[in-house]
């Protein structure tokens, strides 16, 4: 049964406790959709004819917890046996102006399923597992075709993210090129996307990375001048397409900052704009920065003892990413070997310390930065020796040639 998670008590209690007393609830959205595309159902969105205020009381009269994470939009958290759902208030949309919208509470489903974006995304499921489609939905779902709901220009206008968010789901659950008549009225609206805020393109452009086809629809809307709006610069889909390639070809998880790198960047000032053109966070900057620092300096594979030093000194994580950058960016280069070593090195940590110099009778003070230094590097060019008497041997060298 496509269905069997209404069965699950957390889920069931709370439909059970909502859809009652004059109210009506229905499980909407992303569960309906995938569990119709057989695949996985992780959250589950709710839909209620109830006002925030009494599906809150309902819940803590039933002992759950209740946060309203998003009370002025009707929606609110119920926490029913440690699983979070999100609950919101049937709406209609008052006013839109392409970036946010008003919108009142109401009562009818069917207005409320003719106000989202999709026709895929607009399914309701009731308690007792009868499918409502006021849109079309399951016809597209069989087809696997994204389409707008009713005038892609109006769905368009309303809110310029959904332009993107075409692309993610086409690339996410779609098959052969773009809908029609949606992409032709993404491409005249297209400049709307310069009024969107960077933090929302930059979030919905790190879902659509890793979808199944993101390769072919970035290939598609690249050809239409949207990456040059959103990236600020050329996009390089062919190394985006590589990297897809290599990342099952190794074995290596699919990653959104990754990928994303590797379509917009090719030097050190690519990273920095487009860190501050998407405002990526500090963590996702350093990525950024990382990784054009080893696409500009391996232009070719790096002999073992170099490849061990960037390892030893960039940590696992970030060495593959830049490994990665660099392979799909020189496809006339074979990185694989850097790739294993990343996979099977044992990665040694630094053995000389301060303690290890003031065993030697040096005072503290800045020689014995100077000192450790020295010893690092002459340990990392004789191949990292784990061996104690070399190691003292290095030591002591570093500290005669420091005087």
């Amino acid at each position: 049964m496509r269905f069997a998670w209404l069965r699950m008590p957390a889920l069931a209690a709370l439909l059970a406790r909502l859809d009652d007393d004059g109210e009506e609830a229905r499980v909407v959205g992303g569960a309906v959709r995938n569990a119709l595309l057989d695949e996985d159902v992780h959250e589950w969105d709710i839909a209620t004819t109830a006002l925030p205020e009494t599906v809150m009381a309902r819940a803590r009269a039933a002992g759950w917890k209740v946060v309203p994470t998003g009370i002025a939009h009707g929606t609110v958290t119920v926490v029913v046996e440690g699983h979070p759902f999100e609950v919101t208030t049937l709406r209609e949309d008052v006013e839109t102006d392409g970036r946010h919208a008003v919108v009142r509470f109401g009562r009818d489903f069917r207005a409320d399923a003719f106000r989202r974006d999709f026709t895929i995304n607009a399914l309701s499921l009731s308690r007792d597992g009868v499918l409502h489609d006021y849109t079309g939905g399951l016809e597209d779902i069989a087809a696997r075709r994204v389409r707008f709901i009713g005038d892609a220009d109006r769905r368009i206008a309303e809110d310029y993210l959904r332009i993107l968010r075409l692309f993610r789901f086409h690339a996410r659950y779609g098959s052969g090129p773009i809908d029609p008549e949606g992409f032709t009225a993404a491409i005249r609206a297209r400049d709307g996307l310069r009024r969107l805020s960077a933090e929302r393109i930059r979030a919905e452009l790190l879902k659509l990375m890793p979808a199944a086809r993101a390769g072919d629809v970035l290939a598609e809307i690249d050809g239409a001048g949207f990456l040059l709006i959103v990236l600020g610069g050329i996009a390089r889909v062919p190394s985006f397409r590589r990297l897809v390639g290599l990342e099952a070809a190794f074995g290596i998880p699919p990653d959104p900052v990754r990928r994303l790198a590797v379509l917009s960047l090719f030097t050190r000032a690519d990273a920095a704009r487009l860190s501050a053109l998407l405002r990526l966070s500090n963590a996702e900057a350093r990525r950024f920065a990382g990784m054009a620092l080893l696409v500009e300096s391996l232009r070719r594979p790096p002999d073992p003892a170099r490849a061990r030093e960037y390892l030893y000194r960039l940590g696992r994580a970030d060495f593959e990413d830049g490994v990665l950058a660099a392979y799909a960016h020189a496809p006339d280069q074979d990185f694989g070997p850097c790739l294993t070593l990343a996979a099977s090195w044992t990665i040694p940590r630094n053995p000389f310390g301060g303690g290890d110099v003031a065993g030697l009778g040096i005072e503290a003070g800045p020689r014995v930065g100077r000192i450790l230094a020295c010893a690092e590097r002459r340990w990392i060019d004789l191949g990292f020796p784990s061996d104690g008497a070399i190691r003292r041997t290095i030591l002591a060298e570093a500290a005669a040639v420091t005087e």
